[in-house]
């Protein structure tokens, strides 16, 4: 974006793998830096520079081009090895972008490789892709999971031995079914924000994102033999890994429970499981202590099980 002479010049959000994010008025052949860009300190790199990621383009097992975006951590040679997070994101209409983001800088930092996929039901790809995990079709999101693994190992890098799952919100709610119908693929997983069984995510969100949420996964009193067989709860006696549990306790969206009765049912089952419940929190973390805090915990825990 090149600045101009006019003085009513225009205010751009400038953002990239490359560079911290930022707010930028373009003035009268100046760029400055506005106040509203990002005051999170820890956004900026600790002396490591940021990772450009490459994009990938998985296949899943029916046929279905998914996306995504793979980071390579620093100082590994090109055809080593490494032990790689797949990392999902939510909505599930959100987007995968190559954007910085100081999670994938704490990964990256601790020797861990970042694979970012967009699987069905992801935004940017056309209304098709994003309708295709609406019901029953989430059955082949959580397979999408899986491919995209698979994808990482074959196409890429990846570790098939040092592979570990990691999601907030939807993508929370991914990391525990992909955990259970693929019990063996991933040596970790960590789940922020994510919901364990759909009829206590139906009974205690908020009213209008149940409405919302009817139309996504099944409607709780029509589809109640769906959203049982789709719920993480309902298969945990498949569970393997260990496993983090991540929320805020204020979130109304997924409540604190949805993740506090995953972890209870994994320790029931002799399994490692902890739950970081931020404090003052709700479905997004806000406040930056908070958000150092969880980023740390998450890459410690991945790290200890993926390279210890």
């Amino acid at each position: 974006v090149v600045p101009t002479a006019e003085p009513d010049s225009p205010v751009v959000a400038l953002s990239g793998s490359q560079r911290r994010p930022g707010v930028w008025w373009l003035p009268q052949g100046t760029a400055l830096r506005t106040p509203w860009s990002s005051r999170d300190e820890d956004v900026a790199p600790d002396g490591r520079a940021p990772v450009r990621p490459v994009p990938m383009r998985p296949v899943a097992r029916d046929g279905l081009a998914l996306g995504g975006w793979y980071y390579r951590a620093p100082g590994r040679s090109p055809g080593e090895p490494a032990p790689c997070v797949l990392h999902l994101h939510g909505g599930p209409e959100e987007q995968e972008r190559p954007v910085f983001d100081p999670l994938y800088h704490e990964l990256l930092g601790r020797g861990l490789d970042v694979f970012a996929p967009d699987v069905r039901g992801s935004g940017g790809h056309g209304r098709s892709f994003t309708d295709a995990d609406l019901g029953s079709g989430r059955f082949a999101a959580i397979d999408d999971v899986a491919d995209c693994a698979a994808h990482a190992v074959l196409a890429g890098p990846a570790d098939p031995q040092r592979l570990a799952v990691m999601g907030r919100s939807y993508g929370g709610y991914l990391v525990m079914a992909s955990l259970v119908w693929h019990p063996d693929l991933f040596r970790t997983g960590v789940a922020v924000c994510g919901m364990s069984d759909f009829a206590t995510f139906f009974a205690g969100t908020e009213p209008w994102i149940a409405r919302s949420a009817a139309h996504k996964y099944g409607h709780p009193e029509h589809d109640r033999d769906l959203l049982r067989a789709l719920s993480p709860m309902s298969r945990v006696d498949a569970l393997r890994a260990p496993v983090l549990a991540v929320h805020g306790e204020h979130d109304t969206n997924v409540p604190p429970g949805e993740s506090e009765q995953f972890v209870r049912a994994a320790r029931e089952r002799g399994l490692e499981a902890a739950l970081l419940l931020l404090r003052q929190e709700g479905h997004d973390f806000q406040r930056a202590d908070n958000r150092r805090l969880f980023r740390r915990t998450a890459a410690e825990w991945i790290e200890r099980r993926l390279t210890g």
